[in-house]
Parts: C-alpha cells; sequence; structure tokens
C-alpha cells in the first residue's frame, strides 16, 4: 500500500476513552482506553478498508499504550503535538476543541499532512517514563528545598530530601543498567560522557530521549532539543532571535550542565562563553549558546563514533 493511497484514521485519547474517527467517514466510534480496548480499536481499523496510518494527538502519556499496541499491529502511528492538530483545525477555520469530534478528526487531518516519521525505538520508548519519574522527583526535591527556607523545624523536611535523593539515585543508576544491556547503547553512552561537563543524568537523557542523536546535522538535532534560534525578520526589520518548541525535558538537562560546564569543566565551553559575554551577550542568552554546543558536540561524538578529543579554544 503506498503512502498515497493510505487512509487515515484520528484517535483523540483521554485517560478513560478513545475516540475515533476515520478520515473522510462520518461518524465516531469511542472505545475504552485499556487493554481490552486497544484490541477492539485495531480491529476496528483492520476492518476499516485501506487504513494503515493513525493520528495520535499527544495527551501527558495516556496515548503511549494504544501507539505502541497499534504500532505491534503494523499501523503506522504519528503522535501528533497538540500545537499541530490545533493548527490544522485553524486552517480549517475551526475553533472548537472541547468536543472530541473536533479533536479526532483534526487528528486524522493533520497526520495526513505530516511526512513519514520512523517510529521509536522500543528500547528507549520503555526508559522514557522511568525517566520521567526522576526528572519528576527532582522537581520534588527542588519544592521541599524552597520550603525548608520557611519553616522552624527543618528535621522532617530534611529526611524527606534525603529519601527523595536515594530514590533519584536508585532509579537513574536502573536506567543506566539498563542501557548498558546493550551494547550499542552502552557506546553512545560512553561517548556522550566522553564529553567534560556532561554528566550521567544528562547523558542518559539525551541517549533517551534524543534517538536522533548522532544521525541528523547540527542545525537538525538543535531545533529538535528547542535550542536553535529561529528569525523573526519582515522587510528590513531584524528581530531578535529566540529559541521555541523541541523537547522541553532534553533542553532542561542540557541548561542544568550548561552553566557548571562553562564555568569550571569544559574548557572549550569556558573560552566560548568568555567570549560571548565580552560581546555584550546576556548570560541567559550565553547559557542557551552553550546548552546548544554542549548538544552539538554529544552528536559530533556520536555520529563520529570517537571520544571527545580536547582541541584548542577557538580563535
Amino acid at each position: 500500500m503506498t503512502e498515497a493511497t493510505t487512509t487515515t484514521a484520528g484517535i483523540d485519547t483521554s485517560k478513560a476513552w478513545l475516540d475515533i474517527v476515520i478520515h473522510g467517514a462520518a461518524g465516531h466510534r469511542r472505545f475504552a482506553n485499556d487493554g481490552c480496548g486497544w484490541r477492539a480499536l485495531a480491529a476496528e481499523l483492520t476492518a476499516a478498508a485501506g487504513v494503515g496510518r493513525v493520528g495520535i494527538e499527544a495527551t501527558g502519556g495516556y496515548e503511549r499504550g494504544i501507539a505502541k499496541h497499534l504500532r505491534a499491529a503494523g499501523f503506522t502511528v504519528l503522535v501528533l503535538q497538540p500545537v499541530q492538530v490545533r493548527a490544522y483545525a485553524r486552517v480549517r477555520l475551526r475553533r472548537a476543541k472541547n468536543d472530541v469530534l473536533d479533536a479526532a478528526p483534526h487528528a486524522a487531518g493533520a497526520a495526513t499532512s505530516i511526512r513519514r516519521r520512523s517510529p521509536p525505538t522500543p528500547r528507549l520508548a520503555d526508559l522514557a517514563g522511568p525517566l520521567t519519574f526522576v526528572e519528576q522527583t527532582e522537581d520534588d526535591i527542588a519544592r521541599l528545598k524552597v520550603r525548608l527556607e520557611h519553616v522552624d523545624d527543618r528535621r522532617l523536611l530534611a529526611g524527606g530530601i534525603t529519601r527523595l535523593k536515594a530514590r533519584r539515585r536508585t532509579e537513574l543508576r536502573r536506567i543506566a543498567d539498563k542501557l548498558r544491556a546493550h551494547d550499542d547503547l552502552a557506546r553512545r553512552l560512553d561517548l556522550v560522557l566522553s564529553i567534560p561537563g556532561i554528566g550521567e543524568r544528562t547523558a542518559i537523557a539525551l541517549v533517551v530521549r534524543l534517538p536522533e542523536l548522532g544521525k541528523v546535522g547540527r542545525g537538525q538535532i538543535a531545533a529538535l532539543a528547542g535550542l536553535a534560534p529561529f528569525d523573526a525578520d519582515s522587510g528590513a526589520h531584524k528581530g531578535q532571535r529566540h529559541i521555541a518548541g523541541g523537547r522541553a525535558r532534553v533542553r532542561r538537562s542540557l541548561f542544568a550542565a550548561a552553566l557548571p560546564a562553562a564555568f569550571r569543566w569544559n574548557q572549550p565551553l569556558i573560552a566560548f562563553y568568555a567570549r560571548l559575554t565580552a560581546r555584550g551577550k546576556s548570560h541567559t542568552a550565553t547559557l542557551v549558546a552553550c546548552a546548544r554546543k554542549l548538544l552539538i558536540y554529544a552528536n559530533t561524538v556520536v555520529s563520529r563514533q570517537t571520544p571527545w578529543t580536547e582541541k584548542p579554544a577557538e580563535a
């Protein structure tokens, strides 16, 4: 079946329900968002002649089960960002969003206009959830540290912070062990770790959340992480460049690594930071550039399959 003749279905996902429409067809069907519902939905799509492509709007993880099930059943599944679905709706001059009859057709329509992408690597997709748990634990630690500044009896909160840090270490070790169970992923992790300033926490985030690492160019990898500056020009006006979009969790991990790397651990990055600030760049803009530089370093070592080699600072 060619791409041009493939019929697309759209699924609106919630915690409890999956609402599905077939692009160009009237009506919709509703299935439970559980194992029984997934099997029934896959059977429905299989019975519908020509359906081979499914668009699902991302909904905070509730779409993962059905997406995995449909991929295993042989369907091409595109998990769409909400902005993609809403952009398609705006093109069609539709404003409503609260009705599932709006969202599912828009997911189907948007999927027809988006190029086919490679499905996520199952080994890495299975580690995304545990890594999200680590990130949420870090958020909890940060919140407790703020509360610690405003209480008289600090012992209770301090104990909670200690327990959360221990849980974070345990989960990170478990993720690293699972990565190292695969020779190619272990090699990728070690290559990223060879870069001064990138520790295990950031390296794990890059390997798990950026499977494209080493397979695309520096501009594309920066855009995937939301670290590529976008133009804002119109006619003679030259607007200020800003970063936007991308994978926020990857970006946060790189920001956390960029500051100490640019001040202590990575000599080329230290020189890079000094040059930019000498030109009048703000600390924030320079830190963004340093995070992008770290990502490019990681992309380069994985692409070349050679560890980091210290080079003289750029002129």
